[in-house]
């Protein structure tokens, strides 16, 4: 069974540097991974990623030895059953208000008898070896999205679910939802008590905690205050922003507008 290193760094006390994707391309993907992230996150909720480009994507990581992750459209037991089957190590799933989407969630990534994952490791048996349905429910990552005032309020009972590993903060959708405005790197507002509270929390439960970030500075700053999995961006946002500094430099424009989304 080919260990999960991101699991293994987590449980040592180390920071996860974790890269998000949202371009559809192998190639892509696969340039992601050679730049030394600790794991990639194919992102299937935003932007246009779908199961049939997500499926090469992961084989693309899979030339390093980059962690393979998703995040699901959203907490419906198919697409997760079928990206663990394809090879993703770990999940990440949005919009989680209750405990009881949390248990629907992680229940749905693992086998019985700690939950009800169909078994069919089609593609992932190629990845993680043979045996890997021995091991997979030690092995699997889950990740439960906390971004609204309702996941706020139910925290206590979300972190207290058996078979939960860790919370990654959606910023934007989080702030939207305390009544402020979308975006990342908070210095002040809402989100920011709200972080302070997610990480108390986590810390009772043994629950490890992820946040989505929009640059390098401020995932150290997220690391130091207590976040272990931290995400910087995107495919896209690099790219963009890549590109636009390339472009001002030649037409001697000023600096680029700073995006609201951290993706």
């Amino acid at each position: 069974m080919r260990e999960n290193t991101v699991r293994t760094k987590l449980k040592n006390g180390e920071a996860i540097v974790n890269g998000w994707l949202g371009i559809p391309s192998g190639v892509s993907a696969e340039g992601m991974a050679h730049a030394g992230f600790d794991s990639l996150t194919v992102d299937m909720q935003h932007g246009p990623v779908h199961y049939d480009t997500a499926l090469p994507m992961l084989q693309a990581i899979s030339t390093t030895d980059t962690i393979p992750m998703a995040r699901v459209p959203w907490n419906e037991p198919g697409i997760i059953m079928k990206m663990l089957d394809a090879g993703a190590y770990g999940i990440i799933c949005p919009m989680i208000n209750s405990a009881e989407e949390c248990e629907t969630f992680v229940k749905a990534c693992r086998y019985p008898p700690h939950g009800y994952r169909s078994h069919g490791p089609t593609r992932v048996s190629l990845y993680a070896g043979a045996d890997y349905g021995e091991h997979a429910n030690e092995t699997v990552l889950t990740f439960a999205m906390i971004e609204t005032a309702q996941a706020l309020d139910n925290l206590e009972a979300i972190l207290s679910v058996e078979g939960l590993d860790a919370i990654y903060v959606g910023p934007a959708d989080l702030s939207r939802s305390l009544g402020g405005s979308p975006g990342a790197d908070f210095e002040d507002g809402p989100v920011v008590e709200a972080l302070d509270t997610i990480i108390e929390a986590t810390k009772r439960h043994g629950i490890y905690a992820g946040l989505h970030n929009a640059s390098a500075a401020y995932s150290r700053k997220m690391i130091d205050k207590g976040f272990q999995f931290v995400t910087i961006q995107s495919d896209l946002g690099f790219l963009i922003a890549k590109a636009k500094e390339v472009v001002n430099g030649v037409k001697g424009g000023g600096e680029s507008q700073k995006s609201s989304s951290p993706y």
